[in-house]
């Protein structure tokens, strides 16, 4: 069995790897290249394998850089079949296509032809799967089956077999626990690993405080008059913050001032939460099953148009505004940064990882003026944290998880970090547990199993 990697490997962050055996191909995830921009130069290339050999793709879950080369696959000729949990696919329906709607506005401005459009997105989802968690998977020599990554609603790890060897996809692993969803399971058998590394050099710390933090930022923005701007994902964070919301308004915590989800897309998907109730984790299932509508609260004002948006302007501060995306790569929180970035009574909320290169990473890291749509705008604004917020692993959780497995693990390959990253988790997997590991940095390298 051969292992390639087609991303989640240096510069290329895209999660895309390869199986082959017996002449058979298949994919684990075929995501969308992200940096500075969503139109990476890598998005546009053809892929290195011919998409018409590869006879299925197992998604781990549905975030843009696991799932956003999708559409060119089949565009680019794959006719095989897509797997993963019923939420997964849920999702990734809207995210794709939002994800088309933004990266056509790019490729406009870049002069590059677009990567896909709306027909590609519906031909796509015509050759998805659905199948529940511990179920079987069989395709050709392989087999596989989807475990509960607690990562977002619906993700999950994937373990694969063929030729008597057995290999896990991490996909992206939760910090758990989480609100609202499921902890992140383990599996105690494996012959090799790919895991993540967006924090395999670090510790979440505050994860049981994020609540009270986030409490905190809303009453020092209201206490000075400003306005509070959270920048966040619209799949899972946006729902994280409405749930802890609706805990602290309920409690009498914090003001009754509005707050606003600025993004059609987040409203979108939190509709979606509803039919899934039955994968929340017991406390909140609990919750929703008394009838207490858990992402709803009288102080939220969803604004689904443009013209709506820009009402908010409208509304006399002190207010939060939840808007994507979570880098500040796009969308509307934009608009919102550069009206508020230059208000020293206002506040922007990072809740999410800022990604080197990202609008968010240079606010976060001091930047006294950026620039948004060629303008230069100045920071002046207070800046704040809540690393809690965070739904991956940190070193500890990853070690964790990889622990259960060390008995029977041959090598682990250390995978979607920057460099620092990978490699401080690579040497603790050594050092700690005994076990090789590898961080794979050619795009297109190849291993044996």
């Amino acid at each position: 069995m051969k292992l390639t990697f087609y991303g989640g490997v240096g510069e290329v962050t895209g999660s895309n790897y390869m199986l082959e055996s017996r002449g058979q191909r298949i994919l684990v995830d075929c995501g969308l290249h992200q940096g500075s921009h969503y139109a990476e130069k890598q998005n546009f290339e053809p892929f290195p394998y011919n998409p018409k050999e590869i006879k299925a793709v197992f998604i781990t879950h549905s975030h843009i850089d696991h799932i956003g080369r999708l559409p060119k696959l089949w565009k680019d000729g794959f006719r095989g079949t897509i797997y993963s949990t019923p939420a997964t696919k849920d999702f990734a329906e809207l995210l794709l296509l939002d994800s088309e709607h933004i990266l056509d506005d790019e490729a406009k401005r870049e002069k590059k032809p677009p990567l896909y459009n709306v027909d590609d997105v519906n031909s796509v989802m015509k050759l998805w799967q659905k199948r529940s968690y511990h179920e079987a998977v069989e395709v050709g020599p392989f087999r596989a089956e989807f475990y509960d990554a607690g990562h977002i609603l619906g993700s999950a790890f994937i373990k694969i077999e063929a030729e008597n060897k057995s290999v896990v996809f991490s996909g992206d692993l939760g910090n758990s626990p989480a609100p609202i969803i499921q902890p992140l399971e383990k599996i105690t058998d494996a012959d090799y690993c790919l895991v993540e590394s967006t924090y395999g050099d670090r510790i979440h710390e505050g994860v049981d405080k994020r609540k009270e933090q986030l409490e905190d930022a809303i009453e020092d923005t209201v206490k000075s008059g400003g306005t509070l701007m959270i920048p966040t994902f619209a799949m899972e964070r946006t729902q994280e913050l409405l749930f802890h919301l609706h805990q602290l308004f309920s409690e009498g915590r914090i003001p009754r001032v509005p707050v606003f989800i600025d993004s059609p897309l987040a409203i979108k998907l939190t509709a979606i939460y509803k039919k899934y109730e039955s994968s929340f984790n017991k406390e909140t299932l609990a919750v929703a099953k008394s009838g207490d509508d858990i992402l709803n609260f009288p102080e939220l004002r969803l604004t689904l148009t443009t013209e709506q948006s820009k009402g908010i302007n409208n509304v006399p501060s002190p207010k939060v505004i939840i808007a994507g995306s979570g880098m500040s790569h796009g969308g509307r929180i934009l608009h919102h940064e550069m009206r508020y970035l230059p208000d020293p009574k206002s506040m922007v909320l990072f809740v999410g990882y800022q990604a080197h290169g990202s609008l968010g990473r240079e606010i976060l890291d001091g930047k006294e003026e950026v620039k948004i749509f060629g303008e230069k705008v100045a920071v002046r604004c207070k800046k704040r944290v809540i690393p809690g917020y965070s739904a991956h692993a940190d070193q500890p959780h990853l070690l964790g998880w990889i622990s259960a497995m060390r008995k029977t693990l041959k090598k682990v390959f250390v995978v979607q970090g920057e460099k620092e990253s990978s490699d401080a988790l690579a040497r603790k997997i050594v050092d700690d547990l005994a076990v090789q590991a590898f961080v794979p940095e050619k795009f297109g390298e190849s291993v044996n199993l």
